[in-house]
């Protein structure tokens, strides 16, 4: 299945109906969020202000004139819309390719609804194709490669990134996630690891996948 531009912009329109009412809501992070920014800046209906969860995310929202407001100044919010790399069909993600993972994991965590765009080709039987981001404190990155190296993973640093929380990013290759929830809670026990890329525990609650033939919805 083809990943392209046009089937991200397919699903990132098909997430539209979803801001119906709200004047705050939650904004990702990554290409397929940049679609969606494209299209709320043309039409944005009801919506008064967002949260982002990126400094990249920010730029763009602010310079299509949209508000940002700072979660703490929120609550909780109706809807979070972003997008994935990579989702099994029980809509389990893996996320963070853009470095955003924590921002995105405390945002959907404060939202009543995880509405989740992606191309078609990103839904797999299995997660861990793509490599899976863990965000770390920087003294604690030798230590978490090495519990990493321990459960069968590849970590490689990100080389040369820093997060927006001063932070480095080690992806992990060659996993087969059979237990996402339990690999999630293991991963977050290990001292140093801010964030798992692993979006288990608190999964999309719907997902938009576009496609050459349109909109599936899961």
């Amino acid at each position: 299945m083809t990943n392209t531009p046009e089937n991200k912009r397919r699903a990132a329109q098909a997430a539209l109906p979803w801001l119906a009412a709200h004047e705050v809501v939650g904004i990702g992070t990554g290409s397929t969020v940049e679609h969606f920014i494209t299209c709320i800046a043309a039409d944005r209906g009801n919506l008064k202000a967002v949260v982002s969860s990126s400094n990249q995310s920010t730029r763009l929202l602010e310079a299509a004139g949209i508000q940002v407001l700072d979660l703490n100044a929120v609550g909780e919010l109706p809807v979070y819309i972003d997008g994935a790399d990579e989702t099994n069909a029980a809509r389990q993600l893996i996320k963070g390719g853009g470095g955003a993972l924590t921002r995105e994991k405390i945002v959907a965590e404060a939202s009543r609804v995880f509405v989740c765009i992606a191309d078609a080709s990103k839904l797999v039987a299995t997660l861990g194709a793509f490599p899976l981001p863990v965000e770390v404190i920087p003294m604690a990155r030798a230590l978490v490669a090495r519990r990493l190296s321990d459960i069968g993973g590849r970590p490689v640093l990100r080389a040369g990134y820093v997060t927006d929380n001063g932070n480095h990013i080690l992806d992990v290759h060659g996993l087969s996630i059979t237990d996402p929830v339990a690999l999630e809670s293991a991963l977050n026990q290990i001292p140093g690891v801010v964030t798992v890329g692993l979006f288990a525990r608190r999964p999309a609650d719907v997902l938009l996948l576009g496609s050459d033939t349109g909109v599936k919805q899961l």
